[in-house]
């Protein structure tokens, strides 16, 4: 029927095969355990105190640059911590898209074409196709 289909420029949607949503699962949960490791390595470096460290039980630094270092790394390891906590939360959210229903995943949700594969390939936690997050992107400017 005339008109009915996608017009020139949409990317009409196709849901993914069984391997592919396979692939994706183990994309996701393999990125998943690398960022839960990350954040384990952040929980180490919080939970030891600068003095137990060096073996000094004092609580007084011997310098006050080195208590500005300290100070530093931590709020680096903080700043680190919570993108890594924020990127596990969109791991998790596409997970979730991913079992609940699986033949919607790698639709996007703005525009409801497909996400390329290479797109997905290389962020399989991505909710817009490319043309959408440019624009999203373009929009913030």
């Amino acid at each position: 029927m005339p008109g009915t289909g996608p017009t020139t420029g949409e990317k009409k949607f196709k849901p993914m095969g069984k391997k592919q949503i396979a692939y994706f699962e183990k994309r996701l949960l393999e990125e998943r355990r690398r960022v839960v490791k990350e954040l384990g390595h952040y929980d180490e470096t919080f939970g030891t105190s600068p003095q137990g460290a060096e073996g000094d039980l004092s609580s007084y630094s011997f310098h006050m640059a080195d208590q500005g270092s300290d100070a530093m790394e931590r709020e680096k390891a903080a700043l680190f911590a919570s993108l890594e906590g924020r990127f596990l939360w969109h791991i998790d959210q596409a997970l979730r898209r991913l079992y609940r229903s699986p033949e919607t995943y790698g639709m996007c949700h703005q525009c409801k074409g497909e996400i390329h594969f290479d797109r997905l390939d290389a962020l399989p936690h991505a909710r817009f196709c490319i043309d959408c997050k440019q624009r999203e992107e373009d929009a913030k400017k």
